[in-house]
This record gives C-alpha cells, structure tokens and sequence, in this order.
C-alpha cells in the first residue's frame, strides 16, 4: 500500500504527462502542481462536493440509515428482518460498476422513479441534469447503507439487555435509553463505522463517473473525478496526482478525527 501512495507524492512534484515529452522525461517542478491548484478556480468547488457528497451519503446517510435498520430489527419479527436485510444488503453486494448502472437507470430522465411519479400524475425533473449531487448521494445511500446496518446490528447485539431493561425500571423513555446507554455502549463501533464509510464515501468514483461524469458541467466534479480528468483526459499525470494527494490529506485528516474519538473507549 505504501509504494503507490509514496509515487504518488514523489510524482505530485513533477510534470510528468500520459504522452509526450514530459511523459518520457519528468522534470522536478516542485510545489508548482500545488499552487496551480490552489489558484485553481474548478478546485473549490470540487472540494465542497467531495466534502458536502461525504457529509451527505456517509455520515448522514449510510451512518443515520445504517443504525435506524439496526434498531428496527430489534422491534420486527424474523420475516420482517430477513426481507429488509436482504433488500438493503442486495445493493452492496453488487459490482460497483452494475449498482452504477442501475442508479442511472432510475434516476435517468426517463427512468424509473420518473415512471413511478408520472403514474402518480407528477412531471418529474431530469434528476441528473438539475439534481446531479443529491442523484448521486442517494444512489450512494443506496448502495453502501447495509455496511453501517450490518456493524449496528453486531454492536447492538453485544449491548447487555439488563442494563436497558434497568433504565426501564428507571422510568427511561425510549429516546432515553438510546441516548444515555444504547449509543454510549456502542461508541466504539459508531467511530469505526464513520472512520470505514468516510474513507469508502472519499474515494467513490465509478458510481458518480458512471450516472453523471461529473457534470453537468463540474456540478458533480469531486475530487475523484478531477484528478481523472486531469491526470488521463487532459493528460497531466503530475497534476492529477497532486489531487490525489489532497484527497489523502482530507482522509487522513477524517482518520485522526475518528481515532481520537475512539481513545477514551480503548482507555476504560
């Protein structure tokens, strides 16, 4: 893992180019990539997309949704359960690029959720076209939600029934006891889970490249996208992995975030 990572540093640092002279010989360019990123009009926005399409899917969407079916299956019987487990977990089981095409399928123009609306009587948008990002974080929800389901259901197992029955007698509400001793009890797993969904939710590719290609326009251009269309479209490898470099950055940054959290439960 390390090697590709360090090359991918080293040539951030270069002009190195897919075809041409540059692509045979490199020359050192030291922070130039960088600057030219930073000045960059197309890199902001790419950079509020990535952020709001991770916020959006992962850590509200697949992290919220995720912990909502866990709980749920507490509360429903075993047909209930196993018909909702195997809907949600069918979507991530998938291939990535056959979830991708089933997401541009129902949020296409005249796809699926279009045909659904105009049975309702309702004129629906051109979801990719005027809604591209929430297109895109709903397929993403979609798609990745049984992981966070799937981590919840294994933590809520291991909470000691006692101790919520105890609130019970307590005179706990049940937003109390989720809020003072189920969520507390299953801290540990809450960060894992948003340290794994973030970093998968970063590097998402195929299903945005796949339903939009980043557009229209740059209008769902995030980081992922931008570094491919720098590195291979206008062939810029050096660029491009410069790109990819800050995307690190922004994991690692998520990373740290999410290990700290977890400290105090690995102390006790």
């Amino acid at each position: 893992m390390a090697g590709p990572v360090v090359w991918a540093i080293v040539i951030s640092f270069s002009n190195s180019a897919l075809t041409g002279r540059f692509a045979k010989d490199p020359e050192w360019v030291g922070l130039d990539n960088y600057t030219r990123l930073l000045a960059d009009p197309a890199f902001p926005l790419s950079l509020l997309l990535t952020i709001a399409f991770v916020i959006g899917s992962a850590i509200i969407g697949q992290n919220l949704l995720g912990l909502g079916l866990a709980l749920l299956f507490g509360r429903v019987n075993r047909t209930t359960r196993a018909l909702v487990s195997t809907a949600v977990v069918a979507a991530w089981v998938l291939p990535e690029i056959v979830a991708a095409f089933a997401a541009y399928a129902y949020f296409a123009d005249d796809g699926t959720l279009n045909q659904l609306l105009a049975g309702l009587g309702i004129d629906g948008p051109n979801w990719l076209f005027e809604y591209p990002m929430l297109a895109v974080v709903l397929a993403n929800v979609w798609r990745g939600t049984a992981f966070s389901m799937l981590v919840y259901e294994a933590a809520l197992g291991d909470v000691p029934p006692e101790i919520s029955e105890a609130a019970t007698v307590d005179g706990a509400s049940g937003m109390q006891r989720l809020v003072w001793v189920t969520l507390p009890m299953i801290r540990g797993a809450i960060a894992t889970n948003l340290m794994l969904i973030t970093l998968q939710t970063l590097a998402v590719f195929t299903l945005i490249w796949v339903m939009t290609k980043g557009g229209p326009g740059v209008a769902s251009t995030t980081l992922p996208i931008f570094a491919y269309q720098e590195a291979f479209k206008f062939q810029a490898i050096g660029y491009g992995s410069a790109i990819a470099v800050v995307m690190i950055v922004i994991g690692a940054a998520f990373s740290i975030a999410y290990i700290r959290a977890l400290r105090p439960e690995a102390q006790r």
